[in-house]
């Protein structure tokens, strides 16, 4: 499921950079290419660990989270540089798009799935114990 809600903000993120690779282009077509690059590894590299079994999956989920970085370093290089570049809302996806990759590679060896709590568990755990 984690994985699942991961591919579909990476393919909401590339809908947001485009503008923001545009405007990137304007100033260097390698940092435009750069990104362009990074946001498709981030969809191929979840597809292909959705995909596997064991721990290999989370070897695919790194490589998506340091694609993820990379991103975050160019949108921070052309505000270093003074390029005019409107990134806010790709930038807020990108925020998103860490923190689940970060979950993806984190993730429990024995289950496969993230060290994360369902969303009730804690509060069935907490109406189990008071009965």
């Amino acid at each position: 499921m984690y994985m699942l809600v991961a591919y579909e903000v990476a393919l909401d993120l590339i809908r947001a950079l485009r503008p923001v690779v545009a405007q990137l282009r304007s100033y260097s077509a390698e940092a435009a290419d750069q990104v362009e690059r990074a946001a498709s590894s981030i969809v191929l590299n979840l597809a292909e660990g959705g995909r596997r079994h064991g721990r290999d999956p989370r070897r695919f989920f790194a490589i998506a989270h340091g694609s993820a970085g990379e991103i975050r370093g160019a949108l921070d290089l052309a505000d270093a540089w003074g390029w005019r570049v409107e990134s806010a809302h790709a930038r807020a996806l990108l925020d998103r798009e860490l923190g689940l990759l970060w979950g993806l590679t984190h993730q429990s060896k024995s289950k496969g799935a993230p060290d994360l709590p369902a969303p009730d568990a804690k509060a069935r755990s907490i109406a189990v114990t008071r009965r």
